[in-house]
């Protein structure tokens, strides 16, 4: 198969004029969808000119891949790990920048929790998912705030055919035994004015089997690790009018729904463990995406959006998750929403010079409330074990936010283009409410502002090489939580909490040298101001934290990667990443960033023996990374791992495939996070039909 030259829409990469961009994709890549990042290859996930990955579906496929945090993994710069604490959240890293600093977007729309942000990306599925794009340091300004460090963006599927139809089913087994499944399902009809299509995926896991090895302990004895159960399904429904080969209009509605257990800290005592549980960890989403094509060189895309996300967490007096019936046990509920949208225009002004200017806008509205075992005074009085003794009253946040950008890319020569962006952002805060001590709190209202500004040079020496360099300088407000969280009376609020800001440099260099081959290599440099971090404080005769702009610091590093196609039948490739990350926390004796280990890879091979008949072994491997015990005392290094996975495929005909393959294959016990151990080795069976 003839290589796929990456190629870009502007203002995130200024390889193709606007006309160009206009003309649209031919397979089932949602373009509508897409941010300023890079067009996939089908079987690779090379850096593109501005030092952005992306994930194919095929990919994610082949390397049973079914939830996102696994899926990044494929992807050089990008990491994930596990939050630690009774959470039970999975994190991602984009050259070190977390979850705060790198937004997810699902079309383009951003999934934002206005409390505090606190993404889990396990809980996003990747079967419906025809590509992920990540944007690393260089983010475009045109597609909104944020983007500290970099961007996410999952972008659906949409039909190509007449008719077609797709399941996909998985099972797979621990070391104990039945794990769970995953189905998938797709139905879709393109015709030569409009497409149709509907899709859902439902994954069901039981739990998850630790490695052999690991010696019980008294909160965990080993086998099937406690609380580690998930449900998760979702929803995508997609209706699109193309009346004309440049003009797209499209509705589209997601329900994503899950549920989840949070095993405990193996060694922790009972006096620290917390004992949660999340009945439901709900969003949705509808959308109006468009794109209108005006004269041969100008465009206009627009975006109308309304997102909500639902939350409980259900906390416990015992390990066993039976009593209700202290301080310690409550049913926290958010009931929060997001509407706005945005718009983007483009032109060609000269045959040198193309602009491009977009405006956000968002409103995000956040509701909590507590459902208690303890009356108002806080004491068991005139209470009953397992049932509400006192629900507090709603507390509403409201605040809008802004972006208006502008973005000129100078085709200096036909090989050579200089891009130049600029963004001003700000945020209105309408409504800050609390409930403590038996009575409301208004907070102050604040606003914030932030000017960013970025810049790139793109050469394209050949038709299948370019070396690129650039520069952003992007800023992160604050989330709610970080400003005004009492944190079950732990903290202390900051409603002048500034944003953080990072300015992030890269030099990269790729190449096509070969039919489905590619090399790949970047550097990386980050200088972070302003970092918010927790500090202890004394708040009215009280020892409580309050979240501060004390650190400083600064990440660098390197990407490299490589997919070498020897001949038709036999491929290797894989990728590199090397990350250090130096952070100044004066207030926090012995802080180590934690979460990201200095090195890590992942190697495949590719294999086709006979015909229909493809074998995959692969091999991922991490240092050490740093994390720290409950209660912040030690920060120490754990986490470093050798992984060897494998997949075989065989397609038993042409619409259908029958596929197997084992993860951890030599059952590694291995710790990401203090007191979490990471699952051992798992098996699965798999089919796909399409239609």
């Amino acid at each position: 198969m003839k290589h796929k030259l990456t190629t870009f829409a502007l203002a995130g990469a200024a390889a193709v004029t606007a006309s160009a961009a206009l003309a649209g994709n031919e397979n089932d890549i949602y373009t509508l969808g897409e941010i300023h990042v890079t067009a996939p290859s089908e079987e690779t996930s090379e850096i593109d000119a501005f030092g952005g990955s992306s994930i194919s579906n095929k990919q994610n496929e082949t390397f049973a891949r079914n939830t996102l945090d696994k899926s990044v993994n494929l992807a050089p710069g990008v990491v994930s790990s596990n939050s630690g604490g009774t959470r039970n959240e999975q994190l991602i890293f984009v050259h070190g920048f977390d979850r705060w600093q790198v937004p997810l977007s699902i079309d383009g729309v951003r999934i934002y929790l206005p409390a505090d942000n606190r993404l889990d990306f396990a809980r996003f599925l990747t079967p419906d998912i025809s590509e992920i794009q990540i944007a690393k340091g260089y983010v475009s300004v045109l597609d909104g705030p944020g983007g500290l460090g970099g961007a996410i963006n999952l972008v659906s599927r949409k039909p190509t055919k007449p008719y077609e139809a797709e399941m996909r089913a998985m099972t797979e087994f621990g070391n104990g035994g039945y794990q769970g499944a995953t189905t998938y399902a797709r139905l879709g009809t393109r015709q030569e004015n409009y497409y149709l299509q509907g899709s859902g995926t439902y994954r069901g896991i039981d739990g998850w089997y630790l490695p052999t090895s690991f010696a019980p302990t008294v909160n965990e004895n080993g086998g099937m690790r406690d609380h580690s159960n998930t449900r998760d399904w979702n929803l995508n429904l997609k209706a699109g009018w193309t009346p004309n080969a440049g003009d797209e209009y499209s509705i589209n509605f997601m329900k994503q729904s899950g549920a989840k257990g949070a095993p405990y800290h193996i060694t922790d005592p009972i006096n620290s463990q917390r004992y949660w549980d999340w009945p439901w960890w709900n969003v949705q989403n509808l959308s109006f995406l468009s794109n209108t094509r005006l004269g041969e060189s100008s465009y206009v895309k627009t975006k109308l959006y309304w997102n909500t996300f639902d939350n409980a967490l259900f906390s416990y007096d015992d390990a066993a998750q039976t009593i209700q019936n202290s301080s310690k046990s409550f049913r926290s509920i958010y009931q929060d929403w997001g509407a706005g949208g945005s718009v983007e225009t483009g032109t060609d002004i000269t045959a040198y010079d193309t602009i491009k200017a977009a405006f956000h806008y968002r409103r995000d509205s956040h509701t909590e409330w507590n459902e208690n075992f303890t009356n108002a005074a806080g004491n068991l009085a005139g209470c009953t074990i397992n049932v509400v003794c006192f629900t507090e009253p709603r507390q509403t946040t409201i605040e809008d936010t802004y972006s208006l950008a502008l973005e000129n890319t100078f085709h200096a020569t036909r090989n050579l283009d200089i891009v130049g962006g600029a963004s001003y952002d700000w945020r209105h805060l309408l409504q800050a409410e609390d409930f403590t001590s038996g009575a409301y709190v208004y907070y102050p209202l604040k606003d914030s502002q932030a000017l960013n500004g970025q810049g790139a040079v793109i050469w394209r020496y050949s038709d299948t090489g370019k070396v690129f360099a650039n520069v952003s300088n992007r800023t992160r407000f604050p989330t709610l939580f970080e400003r005004f969280s009492s944190r079950f009376g732990g903290a202390t609020s900051n409603p002048s909490l500034a944003p953080e800001r990072a300015t992030n440099y890269q030099l990269g260099w790729s190449n096509a040298f070969a039919p489905r081959s590619q090399i790949s290599w970047s550097v990386f440099y980050s200088d972070v101001k302003d970092m918010i971090q927790s500090v202890p404080i004394v708040y009215n005769g009280s020892n409580v934290t309050q979240s501060q702009n004390v650190g400083n610091g600064y990440f660098y590093g390197s990407d490299m990667s490589l997919d070498y196609a020897v001949n038709d039948a036999f491929k290797i490739g894989g990728n590199l990443s090397m990350i250090r990350r130096v952070v100044t926390a004066p207030y926090i004796p012995n802080f180590q960033p934690t979460g990201v280990p200095e090195l890590k890879s992942m190697a495949y091979v590719s294999w086709m023996p006979t015909a229909g008949l493809t074998l995959t072994p692969n091999i991922e491997f991490a240092t050490k990374r740093w994390t720290s015990t409950t209660n912040g005392a030690l920060y120490y290094q754990t986490g470093d791992y050798f992984l060897v996975n494998f997949q075989g495929e065989y397609k038993l005909t042409p619409q259908v495939t029958l596929s197997a393959g084992a993860r951890n294959i030599f059952d590694q016990l291995y710790v990401l996070t203090d007191g979490f151990p990471e699952p051992g080795r798992t098996f699965y069976v798999a089919m796909k039909g399409v239609l």
